[in-house]
């Protein structure tokens, strides 16, 4: 959805904005403000992590709690209930099952195990970004939202190809919403990957590329046995090898089907009628 000029959104009588980049880079915040300026905030994150996994999310927790004698008879006698309380702003659910690669004494995960979970994100990811125009639909018709934004998890550019202009994925989003790049610099980057390690995000890796940072970890830190690998030293490593990895290709996204802010600027939005500001001039600033 792109612009004949910046007048054209700001007198749209409905708006529908996917915000994209890095996690952690003010998605979920600008998303959560914009909540109290009547807009509809549709978290791609919490659609995966309740209609798309939330069984497997909670068949997790049962099947440790399986592990404890006095649980597991509660739970065979339907006497226990065990759910998922997945917020927009907790995403634990969903990263503790998604889990981390590497020692299972310390926390990790068999690769094939890690590896399966991945590929049930990606699918789920997939179809929680094709559930966007229906929840467009259900905001206005439900609610009586004009206004909505997606937020989308970092991981968005691992299941489109920003190359491809037939993407469906890509033609889904940029038929029914204006794409929103939210650009970090490396100072940002920095910063993400130290809150990365202080509180892991869920992360998602194409399967190509999980097995060549898997292999390339384990060479520089001379590991031969896939149970040695420390899941916390792979999981920063690896955020911080996606991150500049993802990076070249958000901008890409970027160029050929929507705008880019700085996530500086975006830091001093307050308020709706700020953000549409700032929409304003990214449609501006593509226009020149």
């Amino acid at each position: 959805m792109l612009f004949k000029n910046a007048d054209e959104f700001l007198n749209a009588r409905s708006r529908a904005v996917t915000v994209f980049g890095m996690a952690g880079v003010g998605k979920t915040r600008l998303s959560a403000m914009l909540r109290t300026s009547r807009w509809f905030h549709y978290s791609v994150d919490y659609r995966i992590g309740t209609r798309h996994m939330g069984e497997f999310i909670v068949d997790n927790f049962k099947a440790e709690a399986m592990k404890v004698p006095f649980l597991a008879q509660l739970l065979r006698s339907d006497s226990i209930y065990i759910s998922s309380n997945i917020t927009f702003a907790n995403l634990d659910p969903l990263s503790t099952y998604l889990g981390t690669p590497g020692n299972p004494a310390e926390g990790g995960l068999p690769l094939a195990e890690y590896q399966r979970r991945q590929e049930q994100h990606r699918i789920a990811e997939i179809f929680a970004l094709q559930d966007v125009p229906r929840f467009i639909e259900r905001a206005k018709t439900l609610y009586g939202y004009d206004e909505f934004i997606a937020d989308t998890g970092g991981s968005l550019i691992e299941v489109v190809d920003p190359n491809d202009p037939d993407d469906p994925v890509i033609q889904t989003l940029a038929n029914s919403t204006a794409l929103l790049y939210i650009r970090g610099t490396e100072k940002d980057a920095t910063q993400l990957i130290e809150r990365f390690r202080q509180n892991p995000k869920p992360m998602y890796y194409t399967p190509e590329f999980l097995v060549r940072k898997w292999t390339e970890y384990k060479h520089l830190n001379s590991i031969t046995d896939d149970y040695a690998v420390d899941p916390a030293g792979f999981a920063a490593w690896g955020f911080e090898a996606l991150l500049h990895d993802r990076l070249p290709r958000y901008q890409a996204l970027a160029d050929k089907f929507g705008y880019a802010v700085e996530a500086s600027d975006l830091a001093m939005v307050r308020n709706g009628r700020e953000f549409k500001d700032l929409m304003a001039s990214a449609i501006a600033a593509r226009m020149r």
